[in-house]
This record gives structure tokens, C-alpha cells and sequence, in this order.
């Protein structure tokens, strides 16, 4: 019998059971593990299936892993911060706050002293004024007085410009004063 006819009569008989369990016998787990061992073809064959599954197994442990895996490393080698540092780092962070402050403190009262000797309002807008030194704590300070001293002018002037004083009308006509200023003086020291 030829190999035609083999593939002839399996291909007419397919539907029988004497044939399916024939042929079920051919191939056993035995008879497999044989060929592929024995056979090169069958060998290469399994060898690749092995690398698919290989492959796909280890690309799917490196995206679930792969990142865990060199953090833990990098932090076993390199530690970012021990106890003791970070209590050291914490401690630094609370005496430059307190220095912070102390200095703020230190500058508020300067701006609260520099501000009485010049009678300026600050005390509501002190802490505005305060700067990071003394020298530019002072300049704000400076600034502040010299827009206060404008601003109080421009008023008084408005003021003054607006039905103000008008002083009497005296017989002697020498003695007219010629501005508020004068007049005021005037008033004052006859009544000293």
C-alpha cells in the first residue's frame, strides 16, 4: 500500500472508531516525548514554542516587576535618607524657622521704633513694611513717610482751597497776614 492510498482510505473512513482509536494509539505521550527528543525537526520545533512562552512569560513579569525590582536595588545601594538624617534635616528646617521669625521679630520692632520717632500710623500696615534686613525695612519705612507726607499735604492744601479759613480784615492793613501758615502764627502768639 502506497501513501496515496493510506491518505485515501483515512480520508474516506474518517468518521469510523476503529480508525480514530487506531490512530489515537499511533500517537501516545511516549511516542511524543520519543520524537521530539530523537527527531532534530521535532526538537527545533519544541525548542521554539519553549522561547515563545519563555518570552511572553518574562515580558509580562518585567512590566508588573521589572520597576519594584530596581527601586528596591537603588534604595539597598544608594539610601536617600536614614533616620538619623531626617531628624537631623527636620531639626535644621525648625531653627532656620525660628531664626526666621526671631528676625522678623527683630525687624518689626526696629520698624515700630523708626515709625513712633517719626510719628507715622504704621501699626496697622507694620508687618507690609517689614523686609528681609534692616536696611530694606528701613527704606520701606522711608518710602511710607514720604507717600504719608504727600498724601497728608495734598489734603491739608484740598482742604485749605475749599471756603478755609479766612482771616480777619484788620485796620492797620501792615499787619495782613498773607497765607494760612502766617495767619495761624499770628493767632497763636498773641494768645501766648
Amino acid at each position: 500500500m502506497t501513501i496515496e492510498e493510506v491518505k485515501k482510505y483515512v480520508e474516506e473512513n474518517k468518521d469510523s472508531e476503529e480508525l480514530k482509536a487506531y490512530l489515537k494509539g499511533l500517537i501516545s505521550v511516549d511516542g511524543m516525548q520519543k520524537f521530539l527528543s530523537e527527531n532534530e525537526e521535532g526538537r527545533k520545533w519544541l525548542d521554539s514554542e519553549k522561547d515563545k512562552h519563555l518570552n511572553k512569560g518574562l515580558d509580562t513579569w518585567k512590566s508588573n516587576n521589572l520597576q519594584k525590582e530596581i527601586d528596591k536595588k537603588i534604595s539597598e545601594l544608594y539610601p536617600e535618607e536614614t533616620p538619623e538624617k531626617k531628624q537631623l534635616r527636620e531639626l535644621n528646617a525648625k531653627i532656620e524657622k525660628m531664626e526666621s521669625e526671631k528676625q522678623r521679630e527683630v525687624l518689626k520692632n526696629k520698624a515700630l521704633t523708626i515709625a513712633a520717632e517719626k510719628k507715622l500710623p504704621i501699626n496697622q500696615v507694620i508687618d507690609l513694611l517689614i523686609a528681609e534686613d534692616e536696611e530694606s525695612t528701613v527704606s520701606n519705612i522711608g518710602k511710607f513717610e514720604e507717600i504719608f507726607g504727600s498724601s497728608v499735604q495734598a489734603a491739608v492744601e484740598e482742604r485749605l482751597k475749599g471756603g478755609g479759613y479766612t482771616p480777619p480784615n484788620n485796620a492797620g492793613g501792615d499787619n495782613q497776614p498773607k497765607n494760612l501758615n502766617e495767619a495761624l502764627k499770628n493767632h497763636y502768639s498773641r494768645s501766648n
